[in-house]
């Protein structure tokens, strides 16, 4: 069966729209699952005109559970670099979302124009994205999802529910933390198992209820009024025990073990059950087919990072794989994937089951415990440092030694362009590599790479200033690459620049 080769977003124009009602067929990537992680792959894929298909079980967008709750500070930096921020910040509410183990975090100082988090609900992500997506064109093949796939040298045979064939060059799976696409390649799931058992509701009560965050002998449980008026519940299981789908009589059995009343609970929308399991994949690859988001790891929701982590996973993953599938670059650079992101999600399940070590039960122990890092993180420099943890503007790869931007996120520094104000995240719009000269007019030459480099020639008053590591002399010239971190920094004499280039572009064009 062929690989279909990567087609133009013009001829590609019609097929988004449809796609539910059509045969799949054959598209350099495939994309297992239409969360926001598949999501934001694929509008990745297809800002680099790549042919890129998602496919997903559910017939539509919609979500009737609760999950995710907001995008933290880096995740709304990343949609900036795409030009697309303003349409999750038109729906949500702008607030402070960072938090540890429920000390609240304030990050409205930390140095980025997203100095907070959005409040949305995963299903208005996920259906802006998916407007996002058939903007671009991309099919979503719907109620469709794999079962089974085989892989060679030169791609994927990939099996789809209904017995439908399709071949790709490579399979990503974003399909959860019960992975298919994780389970038939056979990598590893290790981590550690559960220490405690959480509900989690939106219903009906007849009584008021006790509004507000509560401790006792069994754990952290919480009532709020959600938009609707109905009661969001988290409450925490007395036992392990209980494994199956959760009853409207687990819930008031909880509900009656922690306040002594169900409050006359009635007509949930829904309910469900999770843990606080960790695990991460030993390997983020296994040949042609890669993981990313939950089937990649999963942790306890507290933090709120999980749908963050996936989103930047695909920022990532993206640019990356749109260079491979189009021979710009070598397969080797999909194995920096896995070098990058793995010790990320790593520090997340870290950070996830510290949490929930202080909160798990309300001893006296962990009380004074919290109490201790609450005082902690009321100190301006803790603060900082775990708000931009939580946040994820932090984050920093290991590209080697050398200057203190290597491997950070860029900054959104003012710039002035061809006498124009703007941003430095309005350059990354298109998802390519941007080197940015803030010296001499035309004293790079990078036109061997012209196809996948902008060339800026700017100027910028004062310091550059980052999370953690604070300010910075702006240098002469920094590449960036198309997930906004930055890949080389400028001395007089340009060193490295060419293997820079190389290690992360491909070779030179002939």
């Amino acid at each position: 069966m062929p690989v279909l080769l990567p087609t133009s977003r013009s001829r590609r124009s019609a097929q988004g729209a449809d796609a539910a009602r059509q045969t799949p067929r054959d598209h350099a990537v495939v994309i297992a699952g239409g969360g926001p992680t598949g999501l934001m792959l694929a509008a990745e894929l297809a800002l680099a005109d790549v042919d890129v298909a998602v496919l997903e079980r559910r017939p539509d967008q919609s979500i009737v559970e609760t999950r995710a709750g907001g995008l933290h500070a880096r995740t709304i930096e990343v949609l900036d670099q795409r030009g697309v921020a303003e349409r999750f910040l038109r729906e949500g509410e702008i607030l402070q979302l960072a938090g540890f183990a429920w000390t609240p975090l304030d990050i409205s100082d930390l140095p980025t124009r997203h100095a907070y988090g959005l409040k949305l609900r995963q299903t208005r992500i996920e259906r802006i994205l998916a407007d996002w997506v058939e903007q671009l064109a991309i099919p979503i093949y719907r109620e469709r999802e794999v079962t089974g796939f085989a892989q060679d040298e030169t791609g994927v045979d990939v099996t789809l529910s209904g017995g439908a064939l399709l071949r790709a060059k490579y399979l990503v799976g974003c399909d959860g933390g019960r992975s298919l696409v994780r389970k038939v390649a056979g990598i590893d799931f290790p981590g550690t198992s559960p220490t405690l058992s959480n509900l989690m509701a939106e219903v009906e009560m007849r009584e008021a209820p006790e509004f507000g965050l509560r401790h006792d002998a069994l754990g952290f449980h919480g009532l709020s009024r959600t938009e609707s008026g109905r009661v969001l519940v988290v409450v925490t299981e007395a036992t392990l025990a209980a494994t199956s789908q959760p009853t409207l009589r687990d819930l008031s059995d909880a509900l009656v073990a922690v306040y002594g009343t169900d409050f006359g609970m009635q007509n949930p929308a829904w309910i469900s059950r999770f843990t606080d399991a960790a695990r991460q994949a030993a390997s983020y690859r296994k040949g042609r087919v890669l993981l990313a988001g939950d089937a990649a790891h999963i942790h306890h929701s507290v933090g709120g990072q999980g749908l963050n982590l996936g989103v930047q996973d695909a920022v990532n993953l993206g640019w990356k794989l749109a260079q491979v599938v189009k021979g710009l670059a070598p397969d080797s650079l999909l194995d920096s994937y896995h070098d990058e992101r793995h010790p990320v999600a790593a520090r997340v399940l870290k950070n996830t089951m510290a949490q929930i070590a202080l909160l798990r039960r309300g001893d006296d122990g962990r009380k004074a415990a919290r109490e201790a890092i609450a005082e902690l993180l009321a100190m301006d420099e803790p603060r900082r440092r775990f708000g931009a943890m939580m946040s994820g503007l932090d984050i920093a790869y290991d590209l080697g030694e050398g200057h203190r931007l290597l491997g950070r996120r860029m900054p959104d520094v003012d710039l002035a362009v061809e006498g124009r104000r703007l941003n430095l995240f309005t350059l990354l719009h298109r998802a390519r590599g941007v080197l940015l000269n803030l010296g001499k007019r035309g004293g790079i030459d990078v036109a061997p790479w012209a196809d996948r480099i902008d060339v800026v020639d700017a100027s910028h008053d004062g310091p550059w200033e980052l999370p953690v590591i604070g300010r910075v002399t702006a240098p002469g010239a920094v590449l960036v690459r198309p997930d906004g971190h930055v890949a080389w920094v400028a001395d007089e004499s340009q060193h490295g620049l060419v293997d820079t280039l190389t290690r992360w572009f491909g070779p030179a064009a002939a």
